[in-house]
């Protein structure tokens, strides 16, 4: 039997994918993201951060633009958005302007559901990123998005320190089953993030958490959330 998402995840409406790194998006929620484009709605990505120099040089942030254009295209989004923050590098940015840049995007894309790294992560940006959504997601505007999710990054989520920062337990979970094959194949346009297993960023590391959350509750595949927020 084939469910749609539950009244807890607005089945309409526009949806916001909040990446702090271009490739976080596909690892997260790319079987989600190829879901909800076939249902035909409307997917935005908001890439928070690109690589700058001297850090990254200008082929390689090419390569990585190209890689998501790619990516994106096969996963059907509707629209990649750029803020262009200085990749590992949010910490050093004021973190008004971050509340700005996210909440200019917010506003613009007036999304039903957001989906954002979670708080856990490892990786500043991620943390950042979400502190960010949050501000920008308040409910006390006129126009807010009444559900916000957080997703999984494998390299990011799973190197969290237990009992001491946030722990992701999914509580939320959407069947990819008819898409996880979409998921892994916009994985692979992220040619220059792709490591060989048992590497996480691995074609074989990816499809086995696909296949573990599917399992919790009994798909063949799905993706895990923890529900940050909903009003219904």
């Amino acid at each position: 039997m084939t469910h749609n998402p539950s009244d807890l995840v607005p089945s309409t409406g526009p949806v916001l994918v909040i990446a702090p790194h271009p490739d976080d998006e596909v690892l997260g929620a790319g079987g989600t993201i190829a879901r909800f484009a076939g249902e035909g709605r409307e997917v935005h990505i908001g890439i928070v951060t690109s690589g700058q120099p001297p850090k990254f040089d200008a082929e390689q942030i090419r390569t990585v633009k190209a890689e998501a254009a790619a990516a994106h295209e096969l996963l059907g989004v509707t629209k990649t958005h750029w803020l262009d923050f200085p990749a590992a590098a949010l910490a050093e940015e004021p973190h008004g302007a971050l509340n700005a840049g996210l909440g200019k995007l917010v506003r613009e894309v007036a999304p039903a559901l957001i989906l954002a790294p979670h708080p856990g992560d490892i990786h500043l940006d991620h943390q950042l990123s979400f502190l960010s959504t949050l501000v920008a997601s308040r409910p006390h505007q006129a126009d807010y998005p009444a559900t916000i999710l957080a997703y999984e990054t494998l390299s990011e989520t799973n190197w969290n320190a237990p009992y001491l920062t946030p722990a992701f337990v999914p509580n939320v979970f959407i069947d990819i089953s008819d898409t996880v094959d979409q998921k892994i194949a916009a994985f692979r346009k992220f040619a220059s993030q792709v490591f060989p297993a048992p590497h996480e960023r691995s074609v074989e590391a990816l499809r086995a958490l696909a296949t573990l959350r599917g399992a919790t509750v009994h798909r063949p595949a799905a993706e895990g959330f923890v529900l940050v927020r909903t009003v219904v």
